[in-house]
């Protein structure tokens, strides 16, 4: 599967300030929510002054290539939500992918079969601040390589004890102010067809990680949702 994010880190910042100035003219027909675009912008500000920075080979520091690295992990994750979450075919047409600087879906039928079943994992914990999840194989699903056209679609989001403030849960982590009750209520997402997928939740711990995955095909068809599973963060 064929990524759609730029390359570059700055086409990535490039692709976001465009997403920023299309969203409000066309994201209201989407239905994207504001905390979304005032999020997008954040990340996008963050990011761009952080990469600035780094590209002075003369002044830049370890510390500021580890924050560069990070605050465009984090840009490029919530590009990747909000495409998995609001840019479908409907509601998008040739155009809003066009303006979005995202490649129009192909519309030719391939052979690759809608997924099916339930994906679950098992959670280890490889060192504080760490879980590791060990996707099981899904019945009656071929198994994955890097090459495959199937992975696991881990959705996950982390509850404070007594849940998150208003300010928490619109932060860069998006903390939950309720535990949820499935799948749908879990405000990040990941996608890959690695068996072991690590999440680093550093400065969380003692908090609760909810997990739900989806088996999912390189067309963006899933399966259905597994269980919801939690673990306390170390």
């Amino acid at each position: 599967m064929s990524d759609w994010l730029p390359g570059t880190r700055d086409g990535q910042i490039t692709m976001a300030e465009t997403w920023i100035a299309v969203i409000p003219v066309r994201g209201t027909t989407w239905g994207i929510p504001g905390t979304e675009l005032t999020m997008l912008t954040q990340l996008t500000t963050e990011g761009k002054t952080a990469l600035e920075k780094v590209k002075n080979k003369g002044t830049r520091t370890s510390v500021d290539v580890a924050d560069c690295n990070a605050k465009m992990e984090s840009l490029k994750a919530h590009l990747r939500y909000i495409k998995e979450r609001w840019f479908h075919r409907p509601p998008l047409q040739d155009a809003d992918f066009t303006a979005l600087g995202l490649p129009i879906p192909d519309q030719v039928k391939t052979p690759v079969p809608p997924p099916s079943g339930f994906a679950e994992a098992d959670v280890s914990y490889p060192g504080v601040g760490v879980l590791d999840l060990h996707c099981r194989p899904v019945a009656g699903q071929p198994p994955l390589d890097r090459k495959s056209d199937y992975g696991y679609r881990i959705y996950y989001g982390i509850y404070p004890p007594g849940g998150a403030t208003v300010e928490q849960a619109i932060g860069k982590e998006r903390l939950l102010m309720k535990i949820p009750v499935n799948g749908e209520e879990l405000p990040h997402s990941r996608w890959g067809r690695r068996a072991k997928e690590r999440f680093d939740f550093n400065g969380l711990g003692g908090m609760t990680a909810y997990f739900c995955i989806k088996y999912e095909n390189s067309k963006g068809e899933t399966g259905h949702w597994g269980p919801l599973f939690s673990a306390i963060i170390p």
